[in-house]
Protein backbone atom coordinates (compact mmCIF):
# COMPACT_ATOMS: atom_id res chain seq x y z
CA UNK A 1 0.00 0.00 0.00
CA UNK A 2 1.23 3.46 -0.80
CA UNK A 3 2.68 5.58 1.98
CA UNK A 4 0.54 8.41 3.23
CA UNK A 5 2.11 11.54 1.88
CA UNK A 6 0.71 15.00 2.41
CA UNK A 7 2.52 18.11 1.39
CA UNK A 8 0.57 21.05 2.71
CA UNK A 9 0.66 24.64 3.90
CA UNK A 10 -0.28 26.02 7.32
CA UNK A 11 -1.30 29.45 8.56
CA UNK A 12 -2.41 30.39 12.06
CA UNK A 13 -3.31 33.87 13.34
CA UNK A 14 -4.23 34.89 16.86
CA UNK A 15 -4.81 38.11 18.76
CA UNK A 16 -4.93 40.39 15.71
CA UNK A 17 -7.17 43.46 15.64
CA UNK A 18 -7.82 43.01 11.93
CA UNK A 19 -10.17 40.33 10.57
CA UNK A 20 -8.46 37.13 11.62
CA UNK A 21 -10.22 34.95 9.07
CA UNK A 22 -9.23 37.32 6.29
CA UNK A 23 -5.60 37.25 7.47
CA UNK A 24 -5.59 33.43 7.57
CA UNK A 25 -7.07 33.36 4.07
CA UNK A 26 -4.40 35.77 2.78
CA UNK A 27 -1.71 33.60 4.34
CA UNK A 28 -3.17 30.55 2.63
CA UNK A 29 -3.44 32.38 -0.72
CA UNK A 30 0.30 33.09 -0.51
CA UNK A 31 0.94 29.39 0.08
CA UNK A 32 -1.51 27.98 -2.46
CA UNK A 33 1.45 26.38 -4.27
CA UNK A 34 1.80 23.97 -1.35
CA UNK A 35 -1.59 22.36 -1.96
CA UNK A 36 -4.40 22.77 -4.45
CA UNK A 37 -6.68 19.84 -3.63
CA UNK A 38 -8.55 21.28 -0.67
CA UNK A 39 -8.45 24.10 1.87
CA UNK A 40 -10.01 24.93 5.21
CA UNK A 41 -10.17 27.41 8.08
CA UNK A 42 -11.17 26.96 11.73
CA UNK A 43 -11.87 29.97 13.96
CA UNK A 44 -12.09 30.55 17.70
CA UNK A 45 -14.47 33.21 19.01
CA UNK A 46 -14.75 35.08 22.32
CA UNK A 47 -17.33 32.55 23.53
CA UNK A 48 -14.65 29.86 23.18
CA UNK A 49 -16.49 28.13 20.37
CA UNK A 50 -14.73 26.86 17.25
CA UNK A 51 -16.26 27.05 13.77
CA UNK A 52 -14.99 25.12 10.76
CA UNK A 53 -15.29 25.71 7.04
CA UNK A 54 -13.48 23.54 4.48
CA UNK A 55 -14.01 22.31 0.95
CA UNK A 56 -12.28 20.84 -2.06
CA UNK A 57 -10.55 23.31 -4.35
CA UNK A 58 -8.56 26.49 -3.96
CA UNK A 59 -8.66 29.10 -1.20
CA UNK A 60 -10.64 31.34 -3.53
CA UNK A 61 -13.33 28.64 -3.69
CA UNK A 62 -13.31 28.33 0.10
CA UNK A 63 -13.88 32.04 0.63
CA UNK A 64 -16.85 32.25 -1.75
CA UNK A 65 -19.22 30.92 0.92
CA UNK A 66 -17.37 31.47 4.19
CA UNK A 67 -19.97 31.69 7.00
CA UNK A 68 -20.59 35.26 8.17
CA UNK A 69 -19.97 34.38 11.83
CA UNK A 70 -16.41 33.37 10.91
CA UNK A 71 -15.79 36.87 9.53
CA UNK A 72 -17.08 38.73 12.59
CA UNK A 73 -15.11 40.79 15.10
CA UNK A 74 -15.87 38.11 17.71
CA UNK A 75 -13.21 35.85 16.16
CA UNK A 76 -9.97 35.97 18.16
CA UNK A 77 -7.97 33.17 16.56
CA UNK A 78 -7.88 30.99 13.49
CA UNK A 79 -5.91 28.24 11.76
CA UNK A 80 -5.94 27.34 8.08
CA UNK A 81 -4.66 24.62 5.79
CA UNK A 82 -4.11 24.00 2.09
CA UNK A 83 -3.88 20.33 1.23
CA UNK A 84 -2.08 18.22 -1.26
CA UNK A 85 -3.08 14.68 -0.35
CA UNK A 86 -1.60 11.59 -1.94
CA UNK A 87 -3.54 9.06 0.11
CA UNK A 88 -7.19 8.57 0.92
CA UNK A 89 -8.71 10.23 -2.11
CA UNK A 90 -9.97 13.75 -2.49
CA UNK A 91 -13.03 13.53 -0.25
CA UNK A 92 -13.66 16.72 1.69
CA UNK A 93 -13.57 14.54 4.83
CA UNK A 94 -9.80 14.39 4.36
CA UNK A 95 -9.52 18.17 4.08
CA UNK A 96 -8.18 20.04 7.10
CA UNK A 97 -8.41 21.44 9.71
CA UNK A 98 -10.16 18.56 11.46
CA UNK A 99 -12.58 19.59 14.23
CA UNK A 100 -13.69 17.27 17.05
CA UNK A 101 -15.03 17.55 20.56
CA UNK A 102 -13.13 15.81 23.35
CA UNK A 103 -15.35 15.51 26.40
CA UNK A 104 -17.18 18.54 25.01
CA UNK A 105 -13.92 20.46 24.51
CA UNK A 106 -13.64 21.64 20.89
CA UNK A 107 -10.25 20.95 19.28
CA UNK A 108 -9.24 21.81 15.70
CA UNK A 109 -6.01 20.52 14.19
CA UNK A 110 -4.05 21.14 10.98
CA UNK A 111 -0.91 19.27 9.97
CA UNK A 112 1.93 19.51 7.46
CA UNK A 113 4.16 16.49 7.02
CA UNK A 114 3.94 12.73 7.29
CA UNK A 115 3.85 10.79 10.54
CA UNK A 116 5.90 7.78 9.50
CA UNK A 117 4.60 5.43 12.21
CA UNK A 118 0.96 6.41 11.57
CA UNK A 119 0.04 3.00 10.19
CA UNK A 120 1.24 1.15 13.28
CA UNK A 121 -0.51 3.58 15.64
CA UNK A 122 -3.73 3.55 13.63
CA UNK A 123 -4.03 -0.24 13.64
CA UNK A 124 -3.26 -0.37 17.36
CA UNK A 125 -6.00 2.18 18.08
CA UNK A 126 -8.47 0.38 15.84
CA UNK A 127 -7.89 -2.83 17.78
CA UNK A 128 -8.75 -0.88 20.92
CA UNK A 129 -12.06 0.18 19.41
CA UNK A 130 -11.23 3.59 17.92
CA UNK A 131 -13.28 4.54 14.86
CA UNK A 132 -11.60 6.79 12.30
CA UNK A 133 -13.49 9.28 10.17
CA UNK A 134 -10.70 10.15 7.70
CA UNK A 135 -7.79 8.47 5.94
CA UNK A 136 -5.26 11.07 7.08
CA UNK A 137 -2.42 10.49 9.49
CA UNK A 138 -3.41 13.76 11.20
CA UNK A 139 -6.41 12.15 12.86
CA UNK A 140 -4.28 9.80 14.94
CA UNK A 141 -3.02 12.80 16.96
CA UNK A 142 -6.59 13.50 18.10
CA UNK A 143 -7.19 9.85 19.01
CA UNK A 144 -3.97 9.70 21.00
CA UNK A 145 -4.95 12.87 22.84
CA UNK A 146 -8.43 11.57 23.66
CA UNK A 147 -6.98 8.48 25.33
CA UNK A 148 -5.15 10.69 27.85
CA UNK A 149 -8.07 12.93 28.85
CA UNK A 150 -9.13 11.22 32.05
CA UNK A 151 -5.60 10.47 33.29
CA UNK A 152 -4.56 14.12 32.83
CA UNK A 153 -7.69 15.56 34.42
CA UNK A 154 -8.76 16.85 30.99
CA UNK A 155 -5.63 18.96 30.56
CA UNK A 156 -5.40 19.46 26.79
CA UNK A 157 -1.76 20.54 26.88
CA UNK A 158 -0.67 17.41 28.75
CA UNK A 159 -2.73 15.27 26.38
CA UNK A 160 -1.03 16.92 23.44
CA UNK A 161 2.44 16.43 24.87
CA UNK A 162 1.78 12.75 25.52
CA UNK A 163 0.38 12.27 22.02
CA UNK A 164 3.37 13.95 20.37
CA UNK A 165 5.79 11.76 22.32
CA UNK A 166 4.44 8.74 20.41
CA UNK A 167 4.91 10.22 16.93
CA UNK A 168 7.75 9.63 14.48
CA UNK A 169 8.56 11.37 11.24
CA UNK A 170 7.67 14.83 9.99
CA UNK A 171 4.99 16.99 11.52
CA UNK A 172 4.20 20.65 11.98
CA UNK A 173 0.93 21.02 13.88
CA UNK A 174 -1.45 23.87 14.62
CA UNK A 175 -4.12 23.25 17.27
CA UNK A 176 -6.92 25.62 18.12
CA UNK A 177 -8.57 25.10 21.51
CA UNK A 178 -10.74 27.30 23.77
CA UNK A 179 -7.62 28.45 25.64
CA UNK A 180 -5.72 29.56 22.53
CA UNK A 181 -3.45 28.16 19.83
CA UNK A 182 -0.70 25.55 20.03
CA UNK A 183 2.13 25.35 17.49
CA UNK A 184 4.38 22.27 17.30
CA UNK A 185 7.34 21.35 15.12
CA UNK A 186 8.93 17.91 15.25
CA UNK A 187 12.38 17.53 16.77
CA UNK A 188 14.09 16.95 13.42
CA UNK A 189 12.56 20.03 11.82
CA UNK A 190 11.68 18.27 8.56
CA UNK A 191 9.07 20.83 7.48
CA UNK A 192 9.47 24.61 7.72
CA UNK A 193 7.45 26.73 10.14
CA UNK A 194 8.02 30.39 11.02
CA UNK A 195 6.70 32.98 13.47
CA UNK A 196 5.72 36.53 12.55
CA UNK A 197 4.45 39.56 14.47
CA UNK A 198 1.48 41.39 12.90
CA UNK A 199 1.80 45.17 12.94
CA UNK A 200 -0.82 46.63 15.24
CA UNK A 201 -0.98 43.47 17.34
CA UNK A 202 -1.28 39.73 16.98
CA UNK A 203 0.83 36.81 15.83
CA UNK A 204 1.02 34.69 12.72
CA UNK A 205 2.58 31.27 12.15
CA UNK A 206 3.03 29.94 8.61
CA UNK A 207 4.85 27.23 6.69
CA UNK A 208 6.55 29.91 4.59
CA UNK A 209 7.47 33.51 5.31
CA UNK A 210 5.87 34.53 1.99
CA UNK A 211 2.65 34.67 4.06
CA UNK A 212 3.97 37.54 6.20
CA UNK A 213 4.08 40.52 3.79
CA UNK A 214 0.49 39.97 2.65
CA UNK A 215 -0.70 39.91 6.27
CA UNK A 216 1.31 43.00 7.29
CA UNK A 217 3.52 40.92 9.55
CA UNK A 218 7.22 41.02 10.33
CA UNK A 219 9.34 37.88 10.46
CA UNK A 220 10.43 37.04 14.00
CA UNK A 221 12.11 33.64 13.79
CA UNK A 222 11.75 29.99 12.92
CA UNK A 223 9.78 27.74 15.20
CA UNK A 224 12.60 25.64 16.61
CA UNK A 225 12.75 21.91 15.92
CA UNK A 226 11.21 20.19 18.92
CA UNK A 227 9.48 23.35 20.13
CA UNK A 228 5.88 23.80 21.25
CA UNK A 229 4.55 27.37 21.40
CA UNK A 230 1.30 28.28 23.15
CA UNK A 231 -0.58 31.52 22.43
CA UNK A 232 -3.09 31.98 25.28
CA UNK A 233 -6.34 33.92 25.07
CA UNK A 234 -8.62 34.82 27.94
CA UNK A 235 -11.93 36.40 27.04
CA UNK A 236 -11.30 39.98 25.95
CA UNK A 237 -7.54 39.64 26.53
CA UNK A 238 -6.10 38.65 23.18
CA UNK A 239 -2.53 39.89 23.49
CA UNK A 240 -1.47 36.25 23.24
CA UNK A 241 2.21 36.62 24.10
CA UNK A 242 3.58 33.17 23.23
CA UNK A 243 4.84 30.74 25.83
CA UNK A 244 7.70 28.59 24.53
CA UNK A 245 8.67 25.11 25.62
CA UNK A 246 12.29 26.24 25.15
CA UNK A 247 12.39 29.08 27.71
CA UNK A 248 15.21 31.58 27.46
CA UNK A 249 16.08 30.66 23.87
CA UNK A 250 13.32 32.53 22.05
CA UNK A 251 15.67 35.29 20.87
CA UNK A 252 18.29 32.93 19.44
CA UNK A 253 17.97 32.85 15.69
CA UNK A 254 19.63 29.49 15.12
CA UNK A 255 20.17 27.66 18.41
CA UNK A 256 22.77 24.92 18.42
CA UNK A 257 21.22 21.69 19.63
CA UNK A 258 22.74 18.29 20.29
CA UNK A 259 20.31 16.56 17.96
CA UNK A 260 20.80 16.33 14.22
CA UNK A 261 18.15 18.23 12.31
CA UNK A 262 16.67 16.83 9.12
CA UNK A 263 15.35 19.86 7.27
CA UNK A 264 14.02 18.95 3.83
CA UNK A 265 16.38 20.26 1.14
CA UNK A 266 13.64 19.73 -1.48
CA UNK A 267 11.93 22.81 -0.04
CA UNK A 268 14.75 24.86 -1.55
CA UNK A 269 14.92 22.81 -4.74
CA UNK A 270 11.23 22.91 -5.62
CA UNK A 271 8.43 23.45 -3.16
CA UNK A 272 8.92 26.81 -1.48
CA UNK A 273 8.24 30.12 -3.22
CA UNK A 274 11.36 32.15 -4.11
CA UNK A 275 10.14 35.07 -1.97
CA UNK A 276 10.23 32.93 1.17
CA UNK A 277 12.89 32.34 3.76
CA UNK A 278 13.00 28.64 4.54
CA UNK A 279 15.19 27.23 7.32
CA UNK A 280 16.76 30.68 7.58
CA UNK A 281 17.89 30.95 3.95
CA UNK A 282 16.40 32.93 1.07
CA UNK A 283 14.89 30.45 -1.39
CA UNK A 284 15.72 32.85 -4.22
CA UNK A 285 19.38 33.07 -3.27
CA UNK A 286 19.74 29.33 -2.73
CA UNK A 287 18.30 28.55 -6.17
CA UNK A 288 20.59 31.08 -7.85
CA UNK A 289 23.55 29.42 -6.09
CA UNK A 290 22.36 25.97 -7.16
CA UNK A 291 22.28 27.13 -10.77
CA UNK A 292 25.78 28.59 -10.56
CA UNK A 293 27.15 25.44 -8.92
CA UNK A 294 25.44 23.28 -11.54
CA UNK A 295 27.17 25.30 -14.28
CA UNK A 296 30.53 24.71 -12.63
CA UNK A 297 29.92 20.98 -12.39
CA UNK A 298 28.19 20.44 -15.76
CA UNK A 299 28.60 23.34 -18.20
CA UNK A 300 26.77 23.11 -21.53
CA UNK A 301 27.90 23.96 -25.07
CA UNK A 302 24.73 25.66 -26.25
CA UNK A 303 23.25 28.81 -27.77
CA UNK A 304 20.76 29.61 -25.02
CA UNK A 305 19.69 28.60 -21.54
CA UNK A 306 15.99 28.22 -20.93
CA UNK A 307 14.20 27.45 -17.67
CA UNK A 308 11.23 25.22 -17.06
CA UNK A 309 8.84 27.72 -15.42
CA UNK A 310 8.35 28.40 -12.66
CA UNK A 311 10.46 26.38 -10.23
CA UNK A 312 13.40 26.06 -12.65
CA UNK A 313 13.55 29.80 -13.28
CA UNK A 314 16.09 30.91 -10.70
CA UNK A 315 18.46 27.97 -11.09
CA UNK A 316 18.46 28.74 -14.82
CA UNK A 317 19.33 32.37 -14.07
CA UNK A 318 22.29 31.29 -11.97
CA UNK A 319 23.39 28.75 -14.60
CA UNK A 320 23.30 31.33 -17.41
CA UNK A 321 25.08 33.99 -15.35
CA UNK A 322 27.89 31.62 -14.41
CA UNK A 323 28.53 30.65 -18.04
CA UNK A 324 27.81 34.05 -19.59
CA UNK A 325 25.11 32.57 -21.81
CA UNK A 326 21.85 34.24 -22.87
CA UNK A 327 18.76 33.29 -20.90
CA UNK A 328 15.57 33.10 -22.92
CA UNK A 329 12.05 31.85 -22.38
CA UNK A 330 11.46 28.87 -24.64
CA UNK A 331 8.25 27.84 -22.90
CA UNK A 332 5.07 29.80 -22.44
CA UNK A 333 3.13 28.90 -19.34
CA UNK A 334 -0.61 28.64 -18.84
CA UNK A 335 -1.05 30.09 -15.35
CA UNK A 336 -4.51 28.58 -15.01
CA UNK A 337 -3.03 25.10 -14.68
CA UNK A 338 -1.69 24.05 -11.28
CA UNK A 339 1.64 22.48 -10.37
CA UNK A 340 1.96 19.16 -12.20
CA UNK A 341 4.20 17.58 -9.57
CA UNK A 342 1.58 18.00 -6.86
CA UNK A 343 -1.48 17.06 -8.88
CA UNK A 344 -2.91 14.09 -6.95
CA UNK A 345 -3.89 12.02 -10.00
CA UNK A 346 -1.02 10.50 -11.96
CA UNK A 347 -3.10 10.13 -15.11
CA UNK A 348 -4.22 13.72 -14.74
CA UNK A 349 -0.61 14.83 -14.25
CA UNK A 350 0.43 13.47 -17.64
CA UNK A 351 -2.43 15.28 -19.35
CA UNK A 352 -1.55 18.53 -17.57
CA UNK A 353 2.05 18.61 -18.84
CA UNK A 354 1.30 20.02 -22.27
CA UNK A 355 -1.58 22.13 -21.03
CA UNK A 356 0.73 23.85 -18.59
CA UNK A 357 3.81 24.56 -20.77
CA UNK A 358 4.05 24.95 -24.52
CA UNK A 359 7.24 25.62 -26.52
CA UNK A 360 7.74 28.85 -28.47
CA UNK A 361 9.12 27.81 -31.89
CA UNK A 362 10.37 31.33 -32.67
CA UNK A 363 12.60 31.24 -29.58
CA UNK A 364 14.15 27.80 -30.06
CA UNK A 365 14.06 26.80 -33.74
CA UNK A 366 17.52 25.96 -35.07
CA UNK A 367 19.19 26.52 -31.69
CA UNK A 368 21.11 24.36 -29.27
CA UNK A 369 19.13 24.79 -26.08
CA UNK A 370 19.99 23.87 -22.50
CA UNK A 371 16.91 23.33 -20.39
CA UNK A 372 17.37 23.88 -16.65
CA UNK A 373 14.87 21.99 -14.52
CA UNK A 374 14.62 21.66 -10.74
CA UNK A 375 14.23 17.87 -10.74
CA UNK A 376 13.35 14.73 -12.65
CA UNK A 377 11.22 12.43 -10.51
CA UNK A 378 9.30 9.98 -12.66
CA UNK A 379 10.55 11.21 -16.03
CA UNK A 380 7.17 11.34 -17.76
CA UNK A 381 6.90 15.13 -17.57
CA UNK A 382 10.44 15.73 -18.84
CA UNK A 383 10.06 13.26 -21.70
CA UNK A 384 6.95 15.04 -22.98
CA UNK A 385 8.62 18.45 -22.78
CA UNK A 386 11.77 17.36 -24.59
CA UNK A 387 9.69 15.78 -27.36
CA UNK A 388 7.78 19.05 -27.73
CA UNK A 389 11.03 21.06 -27.96
CA UNK A 390 12.38 18.88 -30.75
CA UNK A 391 9.09 19.09 -32.61
CA UNK A 392 9.30 22.88 -32.28
CA UNK A 393 12.66 22.87 -34.10
CA UNK A 394 15.37 22.73 -31.41
CA UNK A 395 18.66 21.65 -33.03
CA UNK A 396 19.98 20.11 -29.80
CA UNK A 397 18.38 19.67 -26.39
CA UNK A 398 20.58 19.49 -23.30
CA UNK A 399 19.22 19.31 -19.77
CA UNK A 400 20.68 20.29 -16.42
CA UNK A 401 19.00 19.42 -13.13
CA UNK A 402 19.52 21.58 -10.03
CA UNK A 403 19.46 18.62 -7.63
CA UNK A 404 20.90 15.09 -7.62
CA UNK A 405 19.03 12.07 -9.05
CA UNK A 406 16.01 11.02 -6.97
CA UNK A 407 16.84 7.41 -6.16
CA UNK A 408 15.09 6.64 -2.89
CA UNK A 409 11.65 6.83 -1.33
CA UNK A 410 10.58 9.72 0.89
CA UNK A 411 8.64 8.89 4.07
CA UNK A 412 8.41 12.46 5.32
CA UNK A 413 5.83 14.15 3.16
CA UNK A 414 6.84 14.27 -0.52
CA UNK A 415 4.96 12.46 -3.27
CA UNK A 416 7.55 9.91 -4.36
CA UNK A 417 7.28 7.18 -1.75
CA UNK A 418 7.49 4.22 -4.14
CA UNK A 419 11.04 3.68 -5.35
CA UNK A 420 9.93 1.77 -8.44
CA UNK A 421 8.28 4.98 -9.72
CA UNK A 422 11.58 6.91 -9.65
CA UNK A 423 13.41 6.84 -12.95
CA UNK A 424 16.83 7.29 -11.30
CA UNK A 425 16.20 4.28 -9.07
CA UNK A 426 16.08 2.02 -12.12
CA UNK A 427 18.40 3.68 -14.63
CA UNK A 428 21.80 5.33 -14.77
CA UNK A 429 22.22 8.96 -15.81
CA UNK A 430 23.30 7.85 -19.29
CA UNK A 431 20.28 5.56 -19.59
CA UNK A 432 17.98 8.39 -18.50
CA UNK A 433 19.57 10.62 -21.14
CA UNK A 434 18.74 8.03 -23.79
CA UNK A 435 15.21 7.47 -22.51
CA UNK A 436 14.49 11.20 -22.55
CA UNK A 437 16.19 11.64 -25.95
CA UNK A 438 18.63 14.29 -24.74
CA UNK A 439 21.96 15.31 -26.25
CA UNK A 440 23.42 15.62 -22.75
CA UNK A 441 22.21 15.42 -19.15
CA UNK A 442 23.81 16.61 -15.93
CA UNK A 443 22.67 16.61 -12.30
CA UNK A 444 23.90 18.77 -9.44
CA UNK A 445 25.93 16.75 -6.93
CA UNK A 446 24.76 16.18 -3.36
CA UNK A 447 27.75 18.11 -2.05
CA UNK A 448 27.14 20.95 -4.48
CA UNK A 449 23.47 21.16 -3.54
CA UNK A 450 24.07 21.20 0.21
CA UNK A 451 26.87 23.72 -0.24
CA UNK A 452 24.31 26.27 -1.42
CA UNK A 453 22.63 26.64 2.00
CA UNK A 454 24.30 28.67 4.72
CA UNK A 455 22.01 29.34 7.70
CA UNK A 456 22.34 25.76 8.95
CA UNK A 457 25.11 23.22 8.51
CA UNK A 458 24.70 20.82 5.56
CA UNK A 459 24.43 17.86 7.93
CA UNK A 460 21.23 19.39 9.33
CA UNK A 461 19.38 18.78 6.06
CA UNK A 462 17.57 15.65 4.98
CA UNK A 463 18.72 14.48 1.56
CA UNK A 464 17.55 10.89 1.97
CA UNK A 465 15.68 10.85 -1.34
CA UNK A 466 19.08 11.36 -3.02
CA UNK A 467 21.40 9.40 -0.71
CA UNK A 468 19.28 6.79 1.08
CA UNK A 469 20.61 8.08 4.42
CA UNK A 470 17.40 8.34 6.44
CA UNK A 471 17.53 10.50 9.59
CA UNK A 472 14.63 8.45 10.99
CA UNK A 473 14.30 4.75 10.19
CA UNK A 474 11.75 4.19 7.42
CA UNK A 475 8.61 2.24 8.28
CA UNK A 476 9.02 -1.53 8.30
CA UNK A 477 7.45 -3.40 5.42
CA UNK A 478 3.70 -3.60 5.76
CA UNK A 479 3.46 -0.92 8.43
CA UNK A 480 1.86 1.66 6.18
CA UNK A 481 -1.88 1.50 5.80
Amino acid sequence: MKQIGEYCGLCGVIGAEKSITALVAEGLFAQQHRGQEASGIATLDKNKEIQLHKKNGLVSDLMLDIPSEMMSSEVIGGIGHVRYGTFGGSSVLNAQPILVRMADIPVAIAHNGTISNAGVIRRSLQRKGHIFQTNTDTEIVLHLMSRELEDTDYNIEKCLQLAISKLEGAFCLLLLVPQGMYVIRDSKGFRPLSLGKIRGGGWIVASETIAFPVTDAEYVREIYPGEMLFFPVDGENTTCEPISSIPGREQELFPERNTRYAQCIFEHVYFARPGSYVFGDSVYEVRIKMGRQLAREYPADCDMVMPVPDSGMFAAMGFARELGLPLDMGFTRNHYVGRTFIDPGHATRAAMVMRKLQPIPEAIKGKRVCVVEDSIVRGTTSKARIKALREAGALEVHMRISCPPHMYACYFGIDFPEENTLIANKYSVEEIREILNLDSLGYLSVEGMLGCVSAHKPENYCAACFTGDYPVPPPVSGSIR
